[in-house]
This record gives structure tokens, C-alpha cells and sequence, in this order.
């Protein structure tokens, strides 16, 4: 998404959302919620999914970034690279839990979040994207990949990290992941994947 216009509509919704209206903040999840959704697909790992689904995570997501909501500083980090922090910490603490559970120190429950007060209008959001097939094509095209072309649209196509910081984690040059990424999602676009699922350079 990277950083906002201040007189778009997606910065118009952050600023009523910081005002408390969960309304304008639900609007802001459902512009985001299709790259949050692939990228739960693809960060789950199929031995979890007894305990963790991915429209679970994501609809949890939405409620840790609600509740800190006041703690985001829009004139200095991204709204995107802001949420999938907040989505990162959530997956973590979902394998933690997991992890427990598998050596017997958690109880019977197989639900990893209990998913109180998530509005109605998230919900069905969550639930409509999981059915969409054009989702779902853009997400095997993704499992397709190769490892490195896979990690880089999560990285910068999903994440919307900075390209120096995943430079750092694949071992390679800015400069090569600026490339790389470039020739990567003009391919992704030319499929039909809609830019707007993805982050904008960074």
C-alpha cells in the first residue's frame, strides 16, 4: 500500500478509524485483507491447520490491529507493513500455542483464537475471500514458485517490506531484489493478478 496521500480515502478512513469509528476501520480491512488472507495461506504450514485457519488468524489480526490501533504512527510506517507486524506476532504466538497443544499442555480445544466481537461485516468479508477464485488462482500461482521468487512476493509484494531489509534476509543486493521483484510482479500482473493486491515499490 505504502505510505498514504492525505487527502485519499484509505487515509480518510485512518483518520476516522483513529477517532474510534470501527466502521472506517472495517473498510480499511477489507482493502487489505485479500494480501493478508494469501499470505496466511502460505505462511501456515499444512501439519497446523488442524488448530489454525487461515480466515481465523486473519480475523484475529483484525482485532489485535483495532485494539492497538492508537499505537500507529501513520506519519512515519505504513499502514500495510504496520498490520502484517501486528499479523506476524499473531502467527507466532498461534505456533506457540500449537506447539503446546501437540505436547499436551494445552486443553482439548481445537479453535486457536476465540474470535469474540468481530463485526459481522468482517466476517463476511473473510469468509466471501476464502470462496473467491481468483484468490485462490493467484495463490497456487504463488506455491508455484520457486523458493526465492515465492519469498520475494511475500517479502515485497505482501509484507511490503523495504527491499534493503530483504536483501538482508535472502543474502542477496538491493539492487538484485529491486530487480527481481520488478520483472516478478510485472509477470504476476500480466496473469491478472490486480496490482492493488500487492505492495507498491518500495
Amino acid at each position: 500500500m505504502g505510505d498514504f496521500d492525505p487527502g485519499s480515502q484509505t487515509q480518510q478512513w485512518l483518520v476516522a478509524a483513529k477517532d474510534g469509528n470501527s466502521e472506517a476501520f472495517a473498510r480499511l480491512y477489507e482493502h487489505l485483507v485479500p494480501a493478508l488472507l494469501t499470505w496466511a495461506e502460505l505462511r501456515i504450514r499444512p501439519a497446523q491447520r488442524a488448530h489454525l485457519e487461515p480466515v481465523d488468524l486473519v480475523q484475529e489480526v483484525w482485532l489485535r490491529a483495532w485494539r492497538q490501533l492508537d499505537t500507529y504512527d501513520a506519519q512515519n510506517v505504513p499502514f500495510r507493513f504496520w498490520v502484517f507486524r501486528v499479523a506476524k506476532n499473531v502467527l507466532l504466538e498461534a505456533v506457540r500455542a500449537a506447539s503446546r497443544r501437540s505436547r499436551g499442555q494445552a486443553g482439548p480445544s481445537t479453535r486457536m483464537f476465540a474470535l469474540q466481537n468481530v463485526p459481522d461485516d468482517v466476517t463476511a468479508v473473510s469468509k466471501r475471500l476464502v470462496r473467491d477464485e481468483n484468490l485462490g488462482a493467484f495463490q497456487q500461482r504463488i506455491e508455484a514458485l520457486d523458493e526465492e521468487d515465492r519469498a520475494l512476493v511475500v517479502h515485497c509484494g505482501l509484507e511490503g517490506l523495504p527491499h534493503k531489509e530483504v536483501a538482508e534476509r535472502m543474502g542477496l543486493t538491493a539492487e538484485a531484489v529491486t530487480k527481481r521483484w520488478q520483472r516478478l510482479r510485472a509477470k504476476l500482473e500480466e496473469q491478472g493478478v490486480p496490482g492493488t493486491l500487492l505492495a507498491e515499490a518500495s
